[in-house]
């Protein structure tokens, strides 16, 4: 059961109970987008930890500069990072929520 619902019971006003309904479907919305963020992040951080192998072993080669290399390595690093960092808070939420008592 969630809170907008619990609100209504309490609102006498049926417009006002609509306001709240409304506003509990944009927040379903909201919850999409932030998925669809997380997934976005997960294919950014593939492409980029790809295009730093890539330039690695194309620097191995002698095909690209050291200076690029660097770089890419830098961004795959910097970009696989922030994932994990992500990945860390998710799982920490999810283990605080299951700590919780109902």
């Amino acid at each position: 059961m969630t809170i907008s619902s619990l609100a209504s019971f309490a609102i006498s006003d049926p417009t006002a109970s609509f306001a709240l309904e409304k506003k509990a479907a944009s927040a379903g919305a909201a919850a999409a987008d932030f998925s669809s963020v997380l997934a976005a992040l997960g294919q950014q951080t593939a492409v980029d930890v790809k295009a730093g192998e890539s330039v690695a072993a194309a620097g191995l080669q002698g095909r690209a500069s050291t200076q690029e290399v660097v770089q890419a390595v830098s961004k795959a690093e910097l970009s696989l990072q922030a994932a994990l960092a992500v990945r860390d808070k998710a799982v920490s939420a999810y283990q605080e929520l299951t700590r919780m008592t109902i």
